[in-house]
Parts: structure tokens; C-alpha cells; sequence
């Protein structure tokens, strides 16, 4: 397919819960935009960790089946719908879509698309999407992190965990990082100080290397029983961001008991009379609600990390690039857990 101007759509669709191989690949025709939408031609995609749980039918509200995954996407508008600047159309832009991404032409609502600073690599935006944004939120808007301060970072060599190390490392913070030990190396060389996660007593071991008082913040992706030790790590006054529940992925069973039994237990700390907080953190929260605000929000974030990119203060991690025929290879490389980085999907 010539994707600088063909009027082909080839997109990836999820058929059920299947192994990689069984993702299709469907042709079609290039969709026009209707009011206030553009047309996006792809250039980057990703495979994250949501479009695993998607697989498996373990994302927490995700669509009915069949569907076209794809989080977020970096791409060039192609043409405008009406009620849109026509002068938008040869614009890189980027734009978090939760689904639909997984194809070589997106329709997205102009207001959605966030436009991408010359200079900068599509694959390396696409990134910092979904990542850069949950990175940014959690550590500015929910831990407010400040310099001096320490942090634990959970899976600091992950998606969202390698982004949070860089901004707050950037911030002038202490970190903490647990992951398996053949990366301690690499973190040491950013100036983390790592932790290899299947300590015997991971907790214990993060409190001897943290202030006497605990933690500034501690960002958790894992979930489940670890939740608890998290909260104990916290000092007085001090956040905890719980953004996922990794550790039930392979769980059989309701996809939304894990995420309701996270949330009715921080609302419970909450509850209590102590200086410490806890939240859940939702990149789509108040979207609903707010949708002018969530999209004023999302922009200006988004357009803070990439400046942080170019600053320096962000390395992007590319694991792999695989174009959209090849998706079950990167699926399955994503899901390897042999790599640093997302992987990183082309037309």
C-alpha cells in the first residue's frame, strides 16, 4: 500500500479473545471526515499495555468485540470536515484515542488532535502519548512532586514507569526504582537507585534505602496484594498513584472486580485520619464530565512533555518497529517482556 496517498484503509481488527496470530488484517475504503473531525493518515502507532489487556478481554472497559485496537497514534491530517480550519490539513498531530489507532487512516475530532513540534520523530512521539500524559499527570497533578522529595517508582524500566523515572529525575527528586535486576545497571546510569522487584521482602528493602520517614510518592501499576506495602512506604503527607492492576493480567473472571476492589480499598484509606492520600489514577477521568476542560488539560500536558523531549529530559524507547501486517510479531514481541520500550506499529 503507498499510504502517502493511497485510498486504501487497512486496519487491524480484534475479533475476540485470541492469540496474536488471530488479529485480521481488513481493507477497506479511506473514511471522510464528517463535522468536526480530520482525517489522519498514521504514521506511528503503538502497542501497550492496554491493547494487551484488550486481547485478553481483561481491559476494564473496553468495547464489545469486533473492535480496531490502538491507543493513541501520531499521524499527518489529510483533509478537514466541515467546522474545522481547513488550514490544519498537512499538520502532525498527535492524539490519544483509546481505540481505533491500529490503522493506516484515523477519523479523529479536531479538537483531539494535539499538533507535534517540528523535529520531533513520529515513532518517538508516539511514545510519549499515552505514557508521557499518564507520567506527567500522576507526578505533577496528583503527587505534585516537588525537588528534594523521594519517590518509588513501580516497573521503572516500563511504558509509563521509564517516562516517570526521566520527568522526575528532571523535577531534582530521589527515585526508587524496582524492576528485574539485568536493568539495574541502566537505571544506575540515569541516577536511579533500583531495586530488583522479586526481593524476598520488597517493601522492607525499599524503607532501608527511603527516609527514615517514608516516601514522597510511590507510583504503582501492579496492584493486587503489593497495594498494601505501597501505602505503608508512604511519610506523612505523602501520595500514593495507583494507575493499574498488573498483577491480575492473566486472571480469569470479572475485568472489573480487580480495578472496584483497588478503588473501594483507597477510598477506605482515604477515609481515615492520617496526612496521606491515595488515588486511582484514569487518564480519561472527567472527560465525561468536562470534555472542553479534559481536552485543555490533555493538551497542554501532552505539549509539556514534548518540550521536556526536546529539552533532553526525556529519551524516548523504541523496542521495535513493525509495520501494521506484522502486528501479531509485535504483539507478541510487546508481550515478551524482553524489551525496554514500546513497540512501535507503521502503515
Amino acid at each position: 500500500m503507498n499510504a502517502e496517498g493511497s485510498t486504501e484503509l487497512v486496519e487491524v481488527v480484534l475479533p475476540g479473545k485470541v492469540e496474536p496470530e488471530g488479529l485480521r488484517i481488513r481493507y477497506g475504503v479511506v473514511p471522510v471526515p464528517g463535522p468536526g473531525q480530520v482525517l489522519v493518515r498514521m504514521e506511528a502507532t503503538g502497542v501497550s499495555f492496554a491493547e494487551q489487556q484488550m486481547r485478553r478481554g481483561r481491559y476494564y472497559d473496553q468495547p464489545p468485540f469486533p473492535f480496531v485496537p490502538g491507543y493513541d497514534l501520531v499521524g499527518t491530517v489529510l483533509t478537514t470536515g466541515e467546522g474545522v480550519d481547513p488550514g490544519l490539513a498537512g499538520t502532525r498531530v498527535a492524539a490519544l484515542v483509546k481505540v481505533g489507532g491500529w490503522a493506516s487512516h484515523v477519523l479523529v475530532d479536531a479538537a483531539d488532535a494535539v499538533p507535534v513540534p517540528d523535529g520531533i520523530d513520529a515513532a518517538e512521539a508516539e511514545t510519549l502519548i499515552l505514557n508521557g500524559i499518564t507520567a506527567w499527570q500522576m507526578l505533577y497533578r496528583k503527587a505534585r512532586i516537588r525537588a528534594g522529595q523521594t519517590v518509588v517508582v513501580h516497573g521503572a524500566n516500563g511504558g509509563v514507569g521509564s517516562v516517570l523515572v526521566q520527568l522526575a529525575l528532571a523535577a531534582g527528586a530521589t527515585v526508587i526504582g524496582t524492576a528485574s535486576a539485568r536493568h539495574h545497571d541502566a537505571l544506575r546510569e540515569q541516577g536511579v537507585v533500583p531495586v530488583d522487584y522479586r526481593a524476598q521482602d520488597l517493601a522492607a528493602r525499599i524503607r532501608e534505602l527511603a527516609p527514615a520517614a517514608g516516601a514522597d510518592a510511590v507510583f504503582d501499576h501492579v496492584g493486587g496484594r503489593g497495594i498494601v506495602d505501597s501505602w505503608r512506604l508512604l511519610a506523612p503527607g505523602g501520595t500514593l498513584v495507583s494507575y493499574g492492576t498488573a498483577s491480575t493480567r492473566d486472571d480469569e473472571g470479572s475485568k472489573q472486580w480487580p480495578v472496584l476492589k483497588l478503588l473501594g480499598r483507597l477510598w477506605l484509606w482515604n477515609a481515615l485520619p492520617n496526612r496521606r492520600r491515595a488515588y486511582f489514577f484514569n487518564v480519561w477521568a472527567g472527560r465525561a464530565l468536562a470534555k472542553d476542560r479534559f481536552r485543555a488539560r490533555l493538551r497542554a500536558d501532552l505539549t509539556q512533555v514534548f518540550a521536556a523531549l526536546q529539552r533532553g529530559d526525556v529519551t524516548p524507547r523504541i523496542a521495535g518497529r513493525l509495520p501494521l501486517a506484522e502486528v501479531a510479531d509485535a504483539v507478541r514481541l510487546a508481550e515478551s517482556g524482553t524489551v525496554v520500550g514500546k513497540v512501535v506499529l507503521n502503515p
